[in-house]
């Protein structure tokens, strides 16, 4: 059985079992990493995969499992004592400037700046409603890539924005198109087989240096700069999904 609307799913959820197929992206709210994590004990083949979209939707889980590719010392600050050890880690470097990322914020309204850790634990510590969220220092002259990939098919482009340090395009940015070389699709490629993404919107950091760090990753995001259509790219991802499913009827 192939399902293909979480509203199909819930109608039928108690009858669905190893083998049966649900596509698409669970739409239940707090409740959709249980879902998940339900189905694949119960053997139900979800794609994409419920890894790939609890990844997705979080920040924070991205910087728990995906840290290995990330701007070194970004950090998943939970609690007060984990902002504590910060502290002292972050001087100990150097680090003055600091970012935070809140949790499922999307479109760069939920980064901020903060000149120093210390001024963020002021804040922090008068509000305990804003944990969890990721930290990473303040880089500076920051090249900001957009990746979309799907199947063979990836294409990337620059975001610039000289009034904002938030290079997207909902904050005002313009962008230009960007040759990915073989080493920066290796990153990519390998970050969407980590997380099981069979499509993905991707976001780089190439700092001065020259170095390059995984930013975010999202099944789903803008391509305002892209030379791809949302028409098109969606023909794209459903192919994708198509030929998992091919593959999986073969395999059976």
């Amino acid at each position: 059985m192939i399902i293909r609307s979480t509203k199909e799913l819930m109608a039928r959820y108690n009858d669905v079992g190893q083998g049966d197929i649900f596509v698409g992206k669970l739409g239940a709210g707090e409740l959709k990493s249980f879902l998940l994590v339900d189905l694949l004990e119960r053997g139900v083949c979800c794609l994409p995969s419920p890894l790939s979209q609890i990844i997705s939707g979080s920040k924070v889980v991205q910087a728990l499992l995906l840290n290995q590719w990330m701007l070194p010392n970004t950090l998943v600050i939970s609690r007060r004592k984990n902002l504590i050890d910060a502290i002292g880690r972050y001087n100990r470097l150097g680090i003055q400037s600091v970012i935070t990322k809140e949790d499922r914020m999307h479109c760069g309204f939920g980064i901020r700046k903060w000149d120093s850790i210390e001024t963020l634990y002021s804040f922090m510590s008068m509000s305990q409603a804003s944990y969890p969220f990721v930290l990473q220092p303040f880089m500076e002259n920051v090249m900001d890539i957009r990746v979309v990939a799907a199947g063979d098919y990836i294409e990337a482009y620059a975001r610039h924005n000289p009034d904002n340090f938030r290079m997207n395009m909902a904050a005002g940015g313009s962008s230009s198109p960007f040759l990915l070389d073989e080493e920066k699709e290796k990153l990519c490629r390998a970050v969407m087989e980590r997380g099981g993404f069979p499509f993905a919107h991707i976001d780089i950091l190439i700092v001065s240096d020259g170095k390059y760090y995984l930013s975010e990753i999202a099944l789903d995001g803008g391509i305002k700069g892209a030379g791809i259509g949302r028409v098109e790219l969606d023909k794209k991802k459903e192919e994708v999904i198509e030929s998992i499913i091919k593959r999986r009827s073969y395999s059976n």
